[in-house]
C-alpha cells in the first residue's frame, strides 16, 4: 500500500471495485477472456486473433509510457463505450466468482462512520450492484460510478468529477483508492484528490486503522 498526498480532512473516499475490493485472478481474466471471445465472434475472427490485435495495441500505448484500459483499448477497435456496456452486463456475472466477504464488512462498516464511501468502475452500474451485492458490502456504497454513468471510463476526469458531485464533497476532501496508479490514482490527484494505492482487498482490511487512526476524517 502507498498512500500519495493525503488531504488534511478527508470527507469520502472513492474506490475503484475490480481487484481492489476483492483479489479473484479468475474472475478478473474471466471478464477479459469472455468480452474477447464475444467480440471474436462479432467481427469472425477466432478468440485468439482478437487477443493478438488487442494485446498489439496495448504494447504500442505501453512503448510510448503510457498504458491504456481495457475499456479505452475496445474504444480504439471502434466499439462505443455504450456498446461495451451493454456487452459487459449481458456477459458478466460476479456471482458466480465472488462470496461474502466478513473482513470487508467489518471494515466498511467502520469507514462508514466517518466518510462517504463510493464507487468508481470501468464496469457498467448494473455489474457494480451484482459485484458489491456478492460480497455482502452493498449498503454501503450510497454513490456508484460507473462506465454507463458518464459514458467515459477512467483514467478520464468525468467520473471523479461526478463522483464528488454525488458526494457534495471538494475534491480536495476526497480520496480515491485502486490497484492502478495510471488508472485510479493519477488523475483524481490531478484534480486535487488524495490517493491511495493498494495490491488488492487485503491492504482495504488495513485502511480502517490507517486511516481513523490519523484522524483525518470530517462528517
Amino acid at each position: 500500500m502507498k498512500m500519495f498526498r493525503l488531504p488534511e480532512k478527508i470527507k469520502a473516499l472513492a474506490f475503484d471495485m475490480d481487484l481492489t475490493l476483492y483479489t479473484n485472478p479468475e474472475y478478473a481474466q474471466y471478464q477479459t477472456d469472455s468480452l474477447i471471445e464475444k467480440l471474436a465472434r462479432l467481427r469472425n475472427l477466432s478468440f485468439d486473433e482478437m487477443k493478438r490485435d488487442i494485446e498489439d495495441t496495448r504494447k504500442k500505448y505501453e512503448s510510448k509510457g503510457k498504458t491504456l484500459s481495457f475499456s479505452k483499448t475496445l474504444n480504439s477497435f471502434g466499439i462505443s463505450t455504450k456498446e461495451i456496456a451493454a456487452l459487459r452486463n449481458e456477459i458478466l456475472e460476479p456471482e458466480r466468482f465472488i462470496k461474502e466477504d466478513f473482513e470487508l464488512k467489518k471494515t466498511l462498516w467502520k469507514l462508514a462512520e466517518n466518510y462517504y464511501l463510493g464507487l468508481v468502475t470501468n464496469n457498467p452500474v448494473l455489474v457494480a450492484i451484482k459485484t458489491i451485492a456478492a460480497l455482502g458490502v452493498a449498503e454501503h456504497f450510497p454513490i456508484i460510478v460507473g462506465l454507463d454513468t458518464c459514458m467515459t471510463p477512467k483514467p478520464h476526469k468525468k467520473p471523479y468529477m461526478k463522483f464528488v458531485e454525488l458526494s457534495a464533497c471538494a475534491a480536495e476532501e476526497c480520496v480515491s483508492i485502486g490497484d492502478r496508479y495510471d488508472v485510479d490514482l493519477d488523475v483524481p490527484i490531478k484534480m486535487g484528490m488524495g490517493g491511495i494505492l493498494v495490491d488488492g482487498v487485503e491492504d482495504v482490511y488495513k485502511l480502517q486503522d490507517i486511516l481513523l487512526k490519523g484522524g483525518n476524517y470530517g462528517l
